[in-house]
């Protein structure tokens, strides 16, 4: 797992979807870690369908037809879904960890699983394993806190860190770059989009 800087520029139309964790079953047809460090054209998903979706997205003219067309389309995929007990527990083990919580254990003794259920049925639901997940939500709360601070201590701190060597590591490990360059280019970049790629 390693951020991924999107440059949109040649790009000439981007729909980015977010989905609670468990429907890419449901949606797609495969489990999150099936897709997980891979690029995948719809129609290799979807077969016919993905591939005359993605032709009518691409001759939509305003945001409210492609709103509609997409929208129409999820909405056929999951018609007859229902979110299952893994895609509950993955749903409920993510708002432990965006709630604070960082280690698997603990949410696993919360959620009254085993850590090794919990990271399996996880990881299919969500595409990565949930310490890999509590990393991400680390660091994004770092960078939420960065955007009106340059106390690196307290930010390590306020985010859950265990000092600042400890977000410096992390940041570099995901980001590949250390926090200062990364709000350097980030600003630098007119607020580039920069997204953890799961």
């Amino acid at each position: 797992m390693r951020a991924l800087f999107k440059d949109a520029g040649g790009v000439a139309r981007a729909i980015v979807l977010q989905f609670k964790p468990g429907w890419s079953t449901a949606l797609l047809g495969v489990a999150a870690n099936a897709l997980t460090e891979r690029i995948v054209p719809l129609e290799d998903i979807w077969g016919r369908p993905g591939s005359e979706l993605c032709d009518a997205l691409l001759a939509t003219r305003s945001l409210p037809e492609v709103l509609d067309r997409v929208s129409r389309a999820i909405a056929l995929r999951t018609s007859d879904s229902f979110e299952t007990s893994s895609a509950r527990l993955a749903r409920r083990a993510v708002q432990l960890f965006e709630a604070g919580e960082a280690r698997v254990e603990r949410v696993a003794e919360q959620l009254g699983v085993t850590a090794r259920h919990l990271r399996r049925t996880f990881t299919e639901c969500v595409g990565i394993g949930p310490k890999d997940f509590a990393r991400t939500v680390r660091l994004r709360r770092a960078v939420r806190l960065a955007a009106t601070s340059r106390d690196w201590a307290r930010i390590a701190a306020d985010a859950g860190y265990y000092d600042q060597a400890h977000l410096i590591t992390d940041f570099r490990e995901l980001v590949g770059l250390t926090p200062g360059t990364f709000l350097k280019r980030r600003v630098g970049a007119g607020e580039a989009e920069v997204g953890i790629r799961d």
